[in-house]
């Protein structure tokens, strides 16, 4: 039989299982709440990572430019000599801003890149205002394989034809192109499509030559060939007929590091003399062959450059016996000579250049008949990289034949100084 269970002992037992069960829960919120604890730690002490930038298309577009102001009238001899490239030559001529440029430009695809170029102080003919703003160049390029050695520009450009012609104003010595070449391509600009090929290894090379130093002329290829409206930049087409234009350089790299880049280049096509390049009505206008050949030869600066370039063909000239406008043969060019100088962190460039034309410029009033005999001398001084000061004294022998002047031959000398700013 067993003993009854008094209730004393009932209690007491009662009370050891609820003290028990009390230890027994408290410890487990305690584990619980210490878990809890960690992985709050845990997630502050390895915060999320933020979320990649999205790349937007004109994120890849980069600004720069640059100005040039001009004064040409010290120790000048004879104030009537002026000239169709610099309207602050001569007579009532002061300061003047040559060029106000603005470059957009990016890869805004793997294979697509954009460059468009606005100048804000541009003069049209005939006007007697100052610094209008026109289109220069608004061009894409669009590559046909990934290493971008084939590639096809379109839009308004730079036509591949004259070294000095594709050579930017920002790094040309002189302050103005030559007569013989730049008589083809008035602002060396058209409306087309190109096609240029150059190994990889070479446009880089290219790249490396267009800069202040080297005053290269940029990548237009190893090989070019374009089709192009023929009537100069922001002008219409005025035929049926477009240019076509052919032309091969290769800068060749010597083994004691001098580079020589020779080229040979060509175009044909039909021009159009409109009514209002016309003189008087008495003058006809009309299609005309116009054609060229050139070559050119380049020595880059190291420290002794040379550069020289030759042409010859047929086109549009006023005849001052018949008073109208014929197709006659034109030809003419430049040898220009250069010394690259470091003095003190500074850059000094002397140069001087010779230049000869015989022939009509086919985009002045009459196709007017130009005959040039022209030498500068001068240096170019880089004492800052935003800042370049370039000294020029011109002696020039200028004759010229159109509706309204049947002799005008002007010779002068003056001293033509320019500051560019560069951003």
């Amino acid at each position: 039989m067993f003993s009854p269970i008094n209730k004393r002992e009932i209690r007491s037992y009662l009370q050891k299982i609820s003290a028990i069960t009390a230890f027994m829960l408290t410890a487990t919120m305690a584990q619980a709440q210490e878990t809890i604890t960690s992985a709050q730690d845990s997630v502050i002490a390895k915060p999320k990572a933020p979320e990649a930038t999205k790349s937007h298309w004109y994120d890849k577009i980069s600004l720069r430019g640059y100005v040039q102001i001009r004064y040409n009238r010290l120790l000048e001899t004879n104030p009537n000599f002026r000239t169709e490239y610099d309207k602050s030559v001569g007579d009532k001529g002061g300061f003047l801003i040559r060029r106000a440029r603005l470059v957009f430009s990016g890869n805004v695809h793997d294979r697509v890149y954009i460059y468009i170029q606005p100048d804000l102080a541009s003069t049209p003919s005939g006007s007697t205002s100052l610094h209008f703003a026109q289109l220069r160049d608004a061009y894409f390029d669009l590559s046909l394989d990934k290493k971008k050695e084939y590639r096809l520009r379109v839009g308004q450009s730079k036509i591949p034809y004259g070294f000095e012609n594709m050579q930017s104003s920002q790094n040309r010595l002189t302050l103005d192109r030559n007569d013989a070449l730049n008589s083809a391509l008035p602002n060396e600009r058209d409306l087309g499509v190109m096609f240029y090929w150059a190994p990889e290894h070479i446009r880089k090379r290219f790249s490396e030559l267009a800069n202040s130093r080297f005053k290269g002329s940029g990548d237009y290829g190893v090989f070019g060939l374009g089709v192009y409206n023929g009537q100069t930049a922001n002008r219409p087409e005025a035929n049926n007929n477009q240019h076509i234009v052919a032309r091969l350089s290769y800068p060749f790299a010597l083994k004691n590091g001098q580079i020589i880049e020779p080229g040979i280049q060509a175009y044909t096509g039909v021009y159009t003399v409109t009514s209002d390049q016309l003189s008087s009505s008495d003058i006809k206008g009309g299609n005309f062959t116009d054609r060229r050949v050139a070559a050119s030869l380049v020595v880059y600066p190291q420290p002794f450059g040379f550069q020289a370039e030759y042409n010859v063909g047929e086109g549009p000239e006023f005849d001052a016996a018949t008073r109208t406008i014929q197709t006659k043969s034109l030809h003419g060019g430049y040898a220009q000579a250069m010394y690259e100088m470091k003095i003190g962190g500074q850059t000094l460039i002397p140069f001087v250049k010779a230049q000869y034309y015989k022939g009509g410029k086919k985009a002045e009033t009459d196709a007017r008949f130009n005959r040039v005999y022209e030498t500068e001398i001068g240096v170019e001084w880089q004492p800052l990289p935003n800042f370049e000061l370039a000294t020029q004294y011109t002696i020039s022998d200028r004759t010229s034949r159109d509706g309204k002047s049947l002799d005008n031959r002007q010779n002068g000398r003056l001293l033509r100084l320019q500051a560019q700013f560069n951003f």
